[in-house]
């Protein structure tokens, strides 16, 4: 039997702060800024969310669609680059919070925005060598940003899980990576925000490896940007994945699904999971898709995916990725800055 993704799910948290309430602070002009970067507003992490609960919540829509036992999951991959604690792995909490049981398999992974994509390469592998029956991937962040950044207007809190097996509702054709060594964007140990090499993570970082990784995924299979009915790219914002599926030949009718980027900014490890979840959330069976994952550092991880008329009779035994986007509320500044520890005491 083929694999692929057996259920799917996600969790954004409710806050947003738009363009306009940070360009207050900041002095920006917000048309400049939602022009520049193609972004209207971002989820912000409520006090008590981190990667663990929105995993959790993540992981529950998964099993939901799945319709299996937790106990039936025989490995937990976490793919972030905020998990909550320097030494103490997010899997176990979250592994215990679903019930998976402990006869289990758990990795925090990290690669900056594509540890997600490649947990799920991890359960494509076990499955198919016939060690595990389910596995269950997961990409969520609650990312940073250093005040007055430009990753501030776009950093964003989000997650999606997919339980990976036999049976699917989206069979996973095919799968590669390209992988170089980048240094786009980086944070060291006990910096609180990360750096980034400004306009160097455009044309030599995020192109050079979506359009690669791409490009070498649909040579791999024989097929064309034609023979799909979606694309989703990574969204650092609105103007990178419009330009990278420009480049490799997609139109915007095939982009524009996965785009909530838009709506709820960049979710880092979450970012392109999300955009699949979006785009499941509406498609049709027979439908084929390209996703391709970025990650600084650099890497992208490509998959050719295939949807199935299994989709039909589970997408709808959990909530669907747009109401989390509808589901908000507008915060100030002043409580962005408390929720994210953006205010120093010392």
């Amino acid at each position: 039997m083929s694999v692929g993704i057996v259920g799917y799910g996600c969790y954004i948290p409710k806050f947003r702060i738009t363009v306009e309430e940070i360009t207050k602070v900041w002095g920006e002009n917000p048309e400049n800024i939602k022009k520049g970067l193609g972004i209207e507003e971002k989820s912000v992490p409520d006090i008590d969310e981190d990667t663990v609960t929105i995993s959790v919540e993540a992981g529950k829509n998964a099993l939901l669609r799945a319709g299996i036992k937790p106990e039936k999951i025989g490995a937990l991959y976490i793919g972030s680059e905020s998990h909550p604690y320097v030494v103490k792995p997010s899997g176990t909490i979250v592994a215990e919070a679903l019930q998976l049981g402990t006869d289990l398999m758990v990795a925090d992974l990290e690669f900056a925005c594509k540890a997600g994509t490649a947990g799920i390469q991890c359960c494509i592998s076990h499955v198919k060598a016939g060690q595990i029956e389910y596995g269950m991937a997961i990409g969520a962040d609650t990312s940073q940003s250093r005040p007055g950044d430009a990753l501030e207007y776009t950093a964003a809190a989000g997650g999606a899980a997919f339980v990976i097996g036999k049976d699917p509702l989206a069979e996973i054709e095919g799968t590669c990576s390209f992988t170089t060594d980048t240094p786009d964007f980086w944070r060291r140990d006990k910096q609180d925000y990360p750096r980034h090499g400004a306009r160097f993570t455009g044309k030599p970082a995020y192109f050079k490896h979506v359009v690669s990784a791409s490009t070498n995924m649909m040579k791999k299979l024989g097929l064309r940007p034609s023979d799909f009915a979606y694309v989703v790219l990574h969204m650092p914002n609105g103007k990178f994945p419009t330009r990278a599926a420009k480049v490799l030949g997609f139109s915007m009718e095939q982009l524009k699904q996965s785009l909530v980027v838009t709506r709820i900014g960049n979710c880092y490890s979450g970012s392109s999971p999300l955009g699949l979840c979006n785009v499941l959330d509406v498609a049709k069976p027979g439908d084929r898709i390209l996703m391709t994952s970025y990650g600084s550092g650099a890497g992208s991880d490509s998959f050719v995916i295939n949807v199935t008329d299994k989709i039909l009779e589970r997408r709808e035994k959990a909530k669907k990725t747009e109401y989390y986007i509808k589901r908000k509320q507008n915060i100030d500044y002043g409580r962005y800055a408390r929720i994210m520890g953006k205010l120093k005491t010392e």
